[in-house]
């Protein structure tokens, strides 16, 4: 397997010396050059968090940014010791599930598609955006337009990836109109999961035990979950497969 999906410029490696403020992470170069960059993640990054960590940057030369550089990774230990690089930038996920889609590798699960939409409007009064809106081609037995909703995962338990790692109304409020599509459309939930040592994929309950209950009521409704996993390296990202739901 181990397609690479992006291709980037090297990233620039560190060591993380603090977070703060949710957005802002203090990064030591192997320079000795200390740098703020920014952390686009918001969210606790529940497993993750070390300080003196391994962390990767990247570097914009945009002048309309306060802070060039960006917190896109971070090193962290399995249980069996053994190093895995994390992506977490939430931003990145659904550049990589875009191209997952337009790579065909959803095929066995959504069929052939025609076009890709991303921010549509849909729920209730048009309030809420979608990740990707996707038309069917016309070979696509199933001929109703898919909704996607993409879910950026880092947390594991032992040897399972879980989303969310805080109480998200947001995502509720998603489950809950991704619900309200079916059956007229298809309702697909994506986790992506940015680390390359989960088998499966379940809810997290034990961080939003109601999220948890809202998933288990749309899957019934028939909700797809495709549970997506990548791998992690200094100038790309490689396709890990679909994952299991546990």
């Amino acid at each position: 397997m181990n397609d690479r999906i992006i291709d980037f410029d090297p990233l620039i490696e560190g060591v993380l010396i603090k977070r703060y403020k949710r957005f802002l992470a203090d990064i030591e170069l192997e320079s000795g050059e200390v740098v703020t960059a920014h952390c686009v993640n918001t969210g606790p990054m529940k497993g993750l968090l070390s300080e003196g960590a391994k962390v990767r940057i990247s570097v914009s030369t945009s002048s309309k940014r306060k802070l060039p550089f960006t917190w896109e990774q971070i090193c962290v230990f399995n249980e069996k010791n053994e190093e895995v690089w994390v992506g977490i930038n939430t931003l990145f996920a659904n550049k990589l599930i875009k191209k997952v889609i337009e790579k065909n590798l959803l095929k066995e699960k959504i069929g052939e598609i025609e076009t890709i939409k991303s921010e549509v409007p849909y729920g209730k009064d048009k309030k809420s955006r979608i990740d990707f809106f996707l038309t069917p081609k016309s070979s696509n037995p199933d001929k109703r337009n898919i909704y996607i909703e993409v879910k950026n995962t880092t947390w594991i338990t032992k040897n399972i990836a879980l989303f969310p790692d805080t109480v998200t109304k947001r995502g509720q409020k998603h489950l809950v109109e991704l619900k309200e599509l079916i059956p007229e459309s298809k309702s697909v939930l994506v986790p992506c999961i940015t680390r390359k040592d989960a088998d499966f994929f379940a809810p997290g309950e034990e961080a939003d035990p109601l999220y948890a209950r809202l998933f288990r009521e749309s899957s019934s409704q028939g909700m797809i979950t495709i549970p997506c996993s990548f791998i992690f390296y200094k100038d790309h990202v490689s396709w890990n497969g679909i994952k299991p739901l546990k």
